[in-house]
């Protein structure tokens, strides 16, 4: 049986406004704020502080955030705790503690409390578990990435190595004490291939590029300058300047520093401006894949250039008298007009627009493997040189009447250059899903200052990712969340469902938890970041996606060890080929109608034995399933579901039943009113206003649901003018209560009309029975203490599920749905 899911299921915490009542005030002792901040007991002595032992915990039973946050809140009241950050993706728990106040055992007993399993894991593990993400440029088969593949796992302290075709990017699986990234880079540049670290795999060490007006590409003492002003900031891990570009690239602890503070660093140094480096511009993935789509765009439009030519010269224009008359002009000898204008017009085809295959096929050829730019090499040089030893002969004989194959060299590597073209084309599609996960993140936030007594001095707009841990962000309504944290002053709902998938607002206030990308709906929130950077949540389930998308699926495993002996095999078939037409020919095994008559029996055997080579290209065996997978579970992440790589796809096929989590996956997340009945005489308007007067002063759903469908009965439906509810009551999960023109109104559930002694007429008891039956929700209405009418709710589907609605309501399916 398989689950689909959104992002995450609802908070196991979440309880709806209809449910809660009103929220008890937070003590001081439930506070996060001592969780998340670094903290130290008071009495703890100077040598202590110095002593700060990590412990990494397996947790297990994680299901999404708010339960993340939950741990965390937890352990973060234990005394002694530095630091606490759980990765619920990766069901991992990370704790900061000094050991004089706290132990292994205990921070382990407390996520156990608040009902998560949680086991030890060495710390020697945890290192060895080291991620290390690069990119590779220059693959062009799974050939190329499995020769990568093969010299990583060969580096001591190496677990595991994927390369993916696909993505260009290899995910390297090691230990940092054994060895560094540095030397993986220096394995992938050996055999061949240019390599690019995208991240080094550690969690507490950001990456930040910065734009420096003012660097000096003549004068070395400037750069030295910036490197030495950056390098004795604490936390700084490594600095790389690129005079050329104005940019300035450093790897550094997010605990320790931050962008703002490089920033100020540069500009006090001299006369420097520094910025964050623009989005798009900084050799980021997109840059990249945009860099490379120019690129062949431009070699297959100069490549048209020299090949239509050559082709009308040889297929279309000596079948036209006047001009084919030119065309057989005799230059030397035998040598003629055309055969001259063809090997001028292939020859920047063949040797300056495919040099990138002629590289390739040297640096594969060098380090023992064949790949497709060897078949394209073989292939095209085989025409082409076939070809110049005719025009040769022609131009040294007078009786020599061969053919040329100019136009099938310049005609392959134009088509290739195109399917390549198509293929870039294909791969930048394929990040466009997490291009939108990144774009959740707002661009801009407000940064707050404070005082020591917590009051703001002043307000700063800022970039986003120049945020840094313990800042203070300013909220508004309708904005999104520019980090992970908890709310250090306000309340609001804030739209989780992102991230969760639950499409109902939460209710935010002092102490609680915010994810970073959802969205603030109404009131003003103050919010400490906690996570920045490939901390926050919203990362982590980016790295999820990519790492699904490196995954590869059993089959794909299947057509890469294909690979790797596919090239050697299309050679030897291809010799064969010309080899068995040639010997045919020869003993006339064949009738001579068969032979063009441009053509000799070798030249025959010879095109046959190209073509062959030429149409076995591998590229389209390693990179079918890839590319796949990549689409799948990119379009997947856009929908909000995340799907753990090729194999739970390839998977899919098995699947008997599906269930769904309907609320906010299969629903759009905003009841509305279907169904009105009324059990006493009364206008539906006058119904309606009293119970939209009650119900106004409530946050839930179905609340809303009743107010909005009231507004149909007004005449200002912008700005509607309720009666005034005195008295307001809301009933911990049963409903609410309220006096209205002086009526006592009761709006709920059958429990609650059942706790208020109020009887439920059978006419009633049916309404609310066919209501569920169609997976609605039943609201009882009491005016004055008698059942007044019956409402049904219902969350419409989505746009685009139709069809599943439609099979949800045939009879005969074994498909089962509740509310």
């Amino acid at each position: 049986m398989a689950t689909t899911k959104s992002l995450a299921p609802a908070p196991a915490s979440y309880i709806c406004s209809r449910c809660w009542g009103h929220l008890s005030p937070i003590t001081p002792d439930q506070n996060p704020i001592s969780m998340a901040a670094k903290r130290q007991p008071r009495d703890m002595s100077p040598k202590e502080n110095k002593v700060v032992a990590k412990a990494l915990f397996s947790v297990d039973g994680m299901t999404c955030s708010p339960s993340a946050g939950a741990i965390e809140k937890a352990v973060g009241r234990l005394p002694g705790i530095h630091e606490a950050m759980v990765d619920f993706l990766n069901n991992r728990a990370q704790v900061l503690y000094y050991p004089s106040f706290v132990d292994e055992e205990t921070i382990r007993e407390t996520i156990e409390h608040v009902g998560f399993q949680a086991t030890l894991i060495n710390d020697e593990r945890s290192n060895a578990d080291q991620v290390c993400k690069i990119h590779i440029n220059g693959m062009t088969c799974t050939s190329c990435s499995s020769t990568i593949e093969s010299a990583l796992q060969a580096i001591p302290g190496v677990q595991k190595a994927q390369v993916a075709l696909a993505t260009e990017e290899a995910e390297v699986h090691h230990n940092p004490n054994t060895v560094s990234y540095k030397k993986l880079l220096q394995a992938i540049e050996d055999v061949g291939f240019e390599a690019i670290l995208i991240s080094t795999g550690d969690d507490n060490i950001s990456k930040i590029e910065l734009k420096v007006d003012g660097l000096d590409t003549d004068h070395d003492h400037t750069v030295g300058m910036i490197e030495k002003s950056l390098q004795s900031l604490p936390g700084v891990q490594e600095i790389v300047i690129y005079p050329e570009l104005n940019k300035v690239s450093i790897s550094y602890m997010q605990d320790m520093t931050g962008p703002r503070i490089f920033i100020s660093v540069i500009e006090s140094t001299g006369n420097f401006k520094a910025m964050l480096y623009p989005k798009g511009k900084g050799g980021g993935r997109e840059a990249r894949r945009q860099e490379e789509v120019k690129q062949y765009y431009k070699f297959f439009l100069w490549s048209m250039v020299f090949t239509v030519p050559v082709f009308l010269i040889s297929m279309v224009l000596m079948y036209i008298p006047g001009i084919k008359h030119v065309l057989d002009i005799k230059v030397v000898n035998m040598l003629s007009v055309g055969m001259v204008l063809k090997w001028e017009l292939s020859t920047p085809v063949q040797f300056i627009i495919g040099r990138r295959f002629y590289m390739g096929a040297y640096k594969s050829l060098r380090h023992g493997s064949a790949n497709m730019d060897v078949l394209i090499v073989l292939g095209t040089n085989a025409a082409y040189f076939y070809s110049v030893y005719s025009c040769l002969r022609a131009a040294y004989s007078k009786a020599f009447n061969g053919t040329d194959f100019f136009e099938t060299s310049s005609m392959l590597i134009s088509f290739i250059l195109l399917g390549k073209y198509l293929e870039v084309l294909a791969k930048r599609k394929t990040s466009d899903a997490i291009a939108k996960l990144m774009d959740l993140t707002p661009d801009t936030a407000t940064l707050l200052a404070l005082d020591d007594g917590g009051n703001v001095v002043s307000e700063q707009e800022i970039d986003s990712r120049l945020i840094q841990k313990n800042d203070t962000i300013k909220v508004i309504p309708g904005a999104k969340v520019a980090a992970d944290g908890y709310v250090l002053w306000g309340e609001s709902h804030v739209n989780e469902s992102m991230i969760t998938g639950e499409a109902r607002p939460v209710g935010k206030r002092k102490g609680d938890m915010v994810i970073g990308g959802t969205v603030n709906e109404n009131g003003v929130l103050y919010i400490r970041a906690t996570r920045v950077g490939s901390e926050s949540a919203l990362s982590q389930i980016i790295r999820l996606v990519e790492s699904a998308q490196m995954a590869k699926a059993p089959v794909q495993k299947f057509a890469d060890k294909i690979s790797k002996y596919f090239v050697p095999i299309v050679i030897m078939l291809s010799f064969s080929t010309w080899f068995a037409w040639f010997l045919a020919g020869k003993l006339h095994s064949y009738p001579n109608s068969w032979i063009p008559s441009s053509m000799s029996r070798f030249e025959l055997a010879l095109q046959f034995g190209i073509s062959v080579m030429v149409i076995a290209c591998p590229c389209a065996l390693g990179l079918a399933t890839p590319t796949a997978v990549m689409v799948g579970t990119g379009v997947g992440a856009s929908q909000g579901v995340l799907i753990k790589g090729g194999q739970a796809l390839e998977s899919a096929h098995k699947v008997n039943r599906i269930i769904f989590d309907k609320t906010g996956t299969l629903t759009a997340g905003k009841p509305v009113v279907v169904n009105t009945q009324i059990l006493k005489n009364m206008v539906l308007r006058e119904f309606y206003v009293l119970i939209a007067a009650a119900e106004a002063n409530s946050e839930h759903p179905l609340a809303k649901a009743i107010v909005e469908h009231a507004k149909g009965f007004i005449e200002d439906k912008e700005n509607p003018a309720w009666p005034e509810a005195r008295d307001f009551i809301s009933v911990t999960g049963h409903g609410v209560k309220a006096i209205v023109e002086n009526k006592e109104i009761i709006v709920g559930n059958k429990s609650l009309m059942l706790d208020q002694s109020i009887a439920i007429p059978l006419e009633a008891e049916d309404m609310l029975a066919k209501a569920e039956g169609m997976a609605q929700t039943g609201i009882l209405i009491s005016i004055e203490r008698e059942l007044a009418g019956v409402v049904a709710i219902s969350d419409p589907l989505k746009p685009g599920k139709l069809e599943l609605k439609l099979l949800l309501q045939k009879p005969n399916q074994r498909i089962k749905h509740r509310k």
